[in-house]
């Protein structure tokens, strides 16, 4: 097996997981958001910490070290885990809120997804270049989600859905501001840092709003268990592991899939079902993602180079 295959094959698995782990914060929503959000995110600071201990070996090995050495590189780091962190927190919560009023995973999932869409949309405001290929998907997004949210016309979206579409936009913030900070730390430590906040954040929140006890995290256990350990360590980690020496337009293609894996969850294990109404709004909002994620431009420019 070539690595191309090989690394593909990661990304797959670690789509497959995000997916299914919206089934397990449906699965999870009798619970508050926040707790959840809480006990997910300390068990994911408990397996990021060995993983970076992990890197850190590799990289010896390899001659190279990626600890911070100065006290400005220190603070880089941590400001960088502060603000990613906090959206990441956010994004997160908006999201499982979302969830617990409508505990639908292809919605939740699909409407997430259009933070792939939003990102260069918000670029623009940055100074970045925007094409015809990136209107033409905001078009179908939008009418994507007009078939998938309002089923009485405009005005009748629910308020999971906003939540929902607050998730994707604040999760457009936080990659930016990942983009902005990753070539100036450490990807994996930022990776901790960031859950550490979200940790801090998500806790503090439960003591303020909710009223968190034993009894709701033996109850939810598994739900958090999967989502802290599997979708926030595992998959995060094969997603370092996949996007190696794989072309960047390919890797995000095959990152698509989870809105799709999340459907498929909800209808396997849930038992939820979709009107056909809303699963065209489902591939209208999918095509709308892999649109505004194809190289056009670069085919484009080979084919004329050629």
């Amino acid at each position: 097996m070539n690595t191309q295959t090989k690394n593909s094959l990661l990304l797959l698995l670690c789509s497959l997981i995000w997916g299914t782990a919206f089934v397990a914060q449906s699965a999870g929503s009798g619970m508050g958001a926040y707790s959840f959000l809480a006990g997910r995110s300390w068990l994911a600071v408990l397996v990021l910490i060995p993983t970076v201990l992990v890197f850190d070996a590799i990289r010896r090995k390899n001659g190279t070290d990626a600890k911070p050495k100065t006290a400005a590189e220190k603070k880089k780091l941590l400001a960088a885990g502060f603000v990613c962190g906090t959206l990441l927190f956010a994004a997160s919560a908006a999201q499982q809120i979302g969830i617990t009023i409508n505990p639908s995973t292809a919605k939740a999932g699909f409407l997430t997804a259009m933070y792939v869409v939003l990102v260069p949309v918000f670029g623009l405001f940055l100074g970045r270049k925007g094409s015809a290929q990136l209107w033409i998907s905001m078009v179908v997004a939008v009418l994507g989600l007009y078939l998938l949210c309002m089923k009485n016309g405009f005005g009748s979206i629910e308020s999971s859905d906003w939540l929902l579409l607050s998730c994707a936009v604040l999760f457009s913030f936080q990659i930016i501001a990942v983009d902005h900070f990753s070539p100036q730390v450490d990807g994996v430590r930022l990776s901790l840092a960031e859950f550490l906040v979200v940790s801090v954040e998500s806790t503090a929140a439960a003591l303020l709003f909710e009223t968190p006890s034993a009894a709701q995290f033996a109850e939810n256990a598994l739900p958090i268990l999967y989502c802290g350990i599997m979708s926030s360590g595992v998959a995060y980690t094969l997603q370092i592991l996949g996007q190696r020496d794989l072309n960047p337009a390919i890797a995000s293609l095959i990152m698509c899939l989870e809105s799709v894996f999340s459907a498929l969850g909800g209808w396997m294990l849930l038992h939820q079902n979709l009107s056909a109404r809303e699963v065209f709004g489902c591939v209208l909002i999918f095509a709308a993602v892999v649109l505004a994620q194809l190289p056009l431009e670069m085919l484009h420019r080979v084919k004329k180079a050629s």
